[in-house]
């Protein structure tokens, strides 16, 4: 089975699944998501849909507006979701800045009630936010509900959140944490960590460069999850990238959908 590991909600979603299905892929891992940038055909519109992220990211809405805003989101997923069974899995966000009870109950009530797979997209817009993660974390330990947790690693994460990220990893052994875009520009630090901790996995897309894909998937193929961040990438593209730099057929099947389907405990 060939499964997207990451891709955000599109509309209509029905185009989204003609994309796949011309791919070759047989499910996706299906986030949230708040801008539409699959709607502008300009730079200007796009510019319009990205605003509304760049604000999340940097910080400017409060706790109450970020929780209102993921509730909608989780809505829409869950749409999908229900509409849609044999197309996608979903994982869900959880807001920073709870507290650890309040946390747990988010998850409890948007996570678990709603059968999601998983956490996230998690997009730290510095390195306080990524310390916050840790009461996701403990959360999820009290919970015995162990999930993987997907977080951002690229732009705005710098290399001092990647190693907040990295020290978390490292303290709850029983979460498998996603490394989201492999880190970006400091994808040979994370992939050094990966290599050497038991429950921390690499996303593949939006990679740094296709020598960084090349390097990973040789170092730790059966860590790596193939993916395409739809809208901001593309099902086909990232697919023939996996296949056109795996060193073997068996590490090929492995990243297409082997990995994350063992992870999810689907295999």
């Amino acid at each position: 089975m060939i499964v997207d590991s990451h891709e955000h909600l599109i509309f209509p979603v029905e185009e989204q699944i003609k994309r796949l299905d011309k791919a070759g892929v047989d499910k996706v891992i299906l986030f949230t998501t708040t801008p539409h940038p699959e709607n502008a055909d300009t730079l200007e519109k796009f510019k319009r849909e990205m605003s509304v992220l760049f604000k999340i990211l940097a910080g400017e809405n409060t706790l109450e507006a970020n929780m209102e805003r993921m509730k909608r989101d989780i809505s829409d997923l869950m749409s999908v979701l229900k509409k849609y069974p044999e197309k996608f899995y979903g994982f869900g966000p959880v807001p920073l800045g709870l507290s650890l009870k309040d946390t747990g109950l988010w998850i409890e009530k948007h996570i678990i009630s709603n059968g999601l797979k998983g956490l996230g997209e998690f997009t730290p817009g510095n390195d306080c936010q990524i310390s916050q993660l840790e009461t996701v974390f403990e959360a999820l330990e009290k919970s015995g509900h162990i999930l993987p947790v997907w977080v951002h690693t690229f732009n705005p994460v710098a290399l001092d959140g990647i190693k907040i990220l990295e020290k978390l990893t490292e303290k709850y052994t029983e979460i498998p944490v996603i490394f989201g875009h492999m880190g970006g520009y400091n994808w040979i630090e994370v992939i050094d960590f990966v290599k050497n901790i038991r429950n921390a996995y690499l996303d593949l897309s939006a990679a740094f460069s296709t020598l960084a894909v090349k390097i990973a998937v040789n170092e730790v193929p059966e860590k790596c999850f193939y993916s395409s961040d739809a809208p901001y990438g593309d099902p086909f593209l990232s697919r023939k990238m996996i296949e056109y730099l795996s060193p073997s057929e068996e590490v090929e099947n492995m990243i297409l959908g082997e990995n994350i389907l063992k992870l999810l405990r689907e295999k």
